[in-house]
């Protein structure tokens, strides 16, 4: 038992020294030539001659290894997170942009029914659900199709914040009119977007004129939300593709997919 430990303890060692080594070969790669995977090429890894290059070589390999150290915590997520997703990605690709519309269409349509009942008729609560939940559906379907385009800029620009819209949406919008739900999400949501206002967004009066022209109440609960879906989506995006460029999925099965 001691000793299986210590193989999986070492494979995970070597996987940390492979990741490092490659990313630093990367950052090496910028301005140098023949430098990521060259060291088993016939040319073999470039090297500076002159005292010009040698300096200009060295001050960036140098500057490369705490940038790549503050990087490879980012490379870890990213690799969680395609872990994640590709489970996602799959189920999605096997029902198709059809089957995928229709299952959102099923659950949101029970949804905006039961918003229908729960706001006696037609009601600006009801529509309020109707249009969250023709936003979700066409997210849904748009995430698909941009990932069936394929691509790592449109899956990162398109694919990832329509995903995570219709994510965020369901229990926001499920939020407005049950009170169970709301008794979780609202009080989460607004410590968020005060967190946002007092840090993020505490430059250039960009706070005072969100909190002077908009009040956190009701609908503005879901536009708070689909606002957040485009950048947290572009950087699960980013982070996902870092992990890819950094560890491709053919590095020893990294991440378990057997998809």
């Amino acid at each position: 038992m001691a000793a299986g430990r210590g193989r999986a303890s070492g494979g995970v060692v070597d996987d940390i020294r492979f990741d490092l080594r490659r990313m630093h070969e990367t950052w090496m790669e910028l301005f140098f030539p023949r430098q990521r995977n060259a060291s088993s090429s016939v040319l073999g890894k470039w090297q500076p001659k002159t005292a010009r290059e040698k300096l200009t070589y060295n001050t960036w390999y140098y500057l490369g290894i705490p940038i790549i150290g503050l990087v490879y915590p980012l490379v870890l997520l990213g690799v969680v997170l395609r872990f994640q997703s590709r489970r996602l990605d799959s189920a999605a690709l096997r029902l198709g942009t059809v089957g995928v519309v229709a299952l959102f269409v099923v659950l949101w349509g029970a949804l905006t029914a039961a918003s229908y009942v729960r706001f006696d008729g037609l009601t600006e609560g009801f529509f309020a659900v109707a249009a969250a939940s023709t936003v979700a559906v066409v997210a849904a379907a748009l995430a698909v199709g941009f990932r069936v385009i394929g691509g790592r800029v449109t899956t990162v620009v398109f694919a990832w914040p329509f995903a995570m819209t219709a994510i965020f949406l369901p229990p926001v919008v499920a939020a407005l009119y049950s009170p169970t739900v709301a008794a979780v999400v609202l009080p989460e949501s607004e410590r968020l977007a005060i967190w946002l206002l007092e840090n993020p967004l505490d430059f250039a009066n960009v706070n005072a004129y969100l909190r002077t022209r908009y009040d956190l109440e009701g609908i503005a609960f879901a536009g708070m939300w689909f606002g957040l879906s485009v950048p947290v989506g572009w950087v699960l995006g980013i982070l996902v593709t870092l992990a890819d460029l950094v560890r491709p999925k053919a590095d020893g099965g990294d991440d378990g997919d057997d998809d």
